[in-house]
């Protein structure tokens, strides 16, 4: 699997090709239809992210050290933010998930482009895979 970095430029680079930001949303929308889905057990309370508008499911399994994340979100553009943020960290180790840095998402400007409360779920999103990578590093040790 490519590294953190790598995945993170190579989304840069694609969001580069589009010429408007109503091409962007296009593609995020494919990219959520792509997205790995949450097994029907996990769409509960329990794994739903706080801080979100929209509904958004998230659930990781550690497999050979690495986390792998499934997802879910009952609004399309939600589906995806969560499935690129997916792409990036799901198969890498808890310890490259704590260290990544998530600036790629002002590269392809991301956050200035959603509203404030979409905004504040992109935040949260971020928070709680790092929250499962800390909760699984602490497995591994």
């Amino acid at each position: 699997m490519e590294s953190i970095s790598a995945a993170q430029e190579e989304i840069v680079d694609e969001f580069a090709m589009f010429d408007d930001w109503m091409q962007r949303y296009e593609y995020m929308i494919e990219l959520g239809k792509s997205l790995p889905l949450i097994d029907p057990q996990y769409k509960t309370d329990d794994y739903i992210i706080k801080g979100c508008q929209s509904k958004v499911w998230v659930h990781a399994d550690l497999e050979k050290d690495k986390l792998v994340f499934t997802a879910d979100s009952d609004a399309i553009i939600t589906k995806g933010i969560i499935a690129i943020l997916i792409r990036v960290f799901s198969h890498q180790h808890p310890d490259a998930i704590l260290e990544a840095d998530t600036s790629f998402i002002d590269q392809i400007g991301l956050k200035e482009h959603l509203s404030p409360t979409r905004a504040n779920g992109l935040v949260s999103m971020i928070k709680q895979l790092k929250m499962y990578a800390i909760a699984f590093k602490t497995q591994l040790n």
